[in-house]
């Protein structure tokens, strides 16, 4: 286990705090014990610990309370609690209000620490799957408040961000998180086959339908109905997915009798669907109805805190899943990778991560391996994008995003992007950036 993972354990016993601290430090976690529920409170929140052992009973407060002081300030921190039998129902409500298990005296230290492992493992993976940087704890942060409500989601962002793993996050913090979670990508099913696929059909309601099929809406219960690509969808279907969403009710094709959606749907696409409905490809009021949660998922070059945890991430996976020893990156290659303005964003990076680990001759990973197309020459000086170039261009992009979405109305735009009129008519000369308007 990473040494980042930090323990905080909650316990008065001196003999079952003493045993339970001992077994974790050897198992290579960092362990803070704290003896009274306070303490805990005053060092959980100076120091944020990756999970919380707590006994149930404490000296000076309930683990209970302790835990509904601290869950508010810390959402998604986990809970093991240390129960007695006669507590296990006080554990099990705990579970309900957020708690991630409990283990009832006496208990297999083999057991308790399988929980642990299991929970820090989990979490650790999704924090950097969706990243550990500011801006993407702001899209965490959102996914987790609005998870247990029904409002359609829309997840925007460029091609491989990763607005299929924020959905499945948001599908794993919810009330849902048991029921299925079906991916459609709206692309990916030709248009004469997107409808039957998505709302089923009966036996015989065309050519080749020799039996009933049940589709995606169907299969995914009580769980999440992911539409990838929402912004692919043909014009005639859409109007069908806007009564779907509209009523929760829908029919196969060639059936008679409706049928209830019980799903929450959640959206994505990276293109500009204003720009669509400015152009008749996408319904207005489909799109109102799908963005009442709209979440944007920035690109990887804006994000490089991400980089390298990603990259540890992904080597971990590789390696594990080909069953090979490698230990990390040089730090040349670190480095290229925190300049590279990833175009395609995370996918690529993991791409580029398991190439690199399957062809890896030693246990550590070079530039030149993680990075071939580009080296040598592409990354010399004179062809490779400086940190001052790479962010004039983002810049210049956003600024035409922000005209674009505003039909050209530069005090509109200049609100949008929070600068006045006059910054905004400077940074447009300087870069460059054409006014039609």
């Amino acid at each position: 286990m990473s040494p980042r993972a930090r323990i905080g354990l909650v316990e008065d016993d001196p003999i079952m705090g003493e045993s339970i601290a001992h077994r974790l430090d050897l198992e290579g976690y960092a362990v803070t014990w704290w003896k009274t529920g306070q303490t805990a409170v005053s060092g959980a929140r100076a120091d944020t610990p990756d999970l919380v052992v707590c006994d149930i009973r404490l000296p000076d407060m309930s683990g209970e309370a302790l835990f509904s002081r601290l869950i508010p300030e810390k959402p998604g921190l986990p809970f093991i609690f240390i129960t007695g039998f006669a507590q296990v129902d006080q554990a099990v409500r705990l579970m309900r209000a957020g708690a991630a298990d409990y283990v009832a005296k006496p208990f297999a230290m083999t057991d308790f620490l399988d929980k642990v492992s299991s929970l820090l493992q989990g979490r650790m993976e999704t924090e950097q799957v969706l990243g550990q940087s500011s801006a993407m704890a702001q899209v965490e942060q959102t996914l987790r408040r609005v998870a247990d409500i029904e409002s359609t989601v829309l997840l925007s962002g460029e091609s491989g961000v990763g607005k299929e793993v924020a959905a499945r996050f948001l599908h794993a913090e919810s009330e849902r998180a048991e029921g299925p979670f079906v991916a459609v990508n709206c692309a990916a099913i030709p248009a004469d086959l997107l409808e039957s696929e998505l709302f089923g059909h009966e036996r015989g309601a065309f050519t080749g339908a020799a039996t009933r099929h049940l589709g995606y809406v169907e299969r995914a219960g009580s769980g999440v109905l992911f539409l990838d690509e929402i912004g692919e969808m043909p014009m005639g279907l859409q109007a069908k997915l806007l009564r779907l969403i509209e009523t929760r009710r829908f029919q196969r094709l060639g059936g008679e009798s409706e049928l209830q959606c019980h799903a929450r749907i959640v959206c994505a696409t990276n293109i500009d669907l204003d720009s669509a409905v400015r152009h008749g490809r996408f319904r207005a009021d489909l799109l109102f109805r799908i963005r009442v949660i709209d979440i944007l998922i920035p690109p990887l070059r804006e994000r490089p805190e991400d980089v390298r945890a990603l990259l540890d991430l992904f080597r971990a996976q590789f390696s594990a899943a080909f069953g090979r020893h490698v230990a990390g990156f040089h730090q040349e290659a670190i480095e290229m990778a925190l300049v590279h303005a990833w175009p395609g964003n995370v996918r690529e990076l993991k791409n580029r991560v398991e190439r690199a680990v399957a062809l890896a001759d030693g246990t550590w990973i070079g530039k030149g391996q993680l990075f071939p197309d580009l080296t040598p020459p592409s990354i010399s000086p004179a062809d490779f994008a400086t940190l001052a170039s790479m962010r004039e261009r983002v810049e210049r992009q956003h600024i035409r995003s922000a005209l674009e979405r505003t039909e050209g109305r530069v005090d509109e735009a200049a609100r949008l992007l929070d600068v006045s009129r006059s910054t905004l008519f400077d940074k447009m000369k300087r870069l460059r950036v054409e006014h039609t308007r």
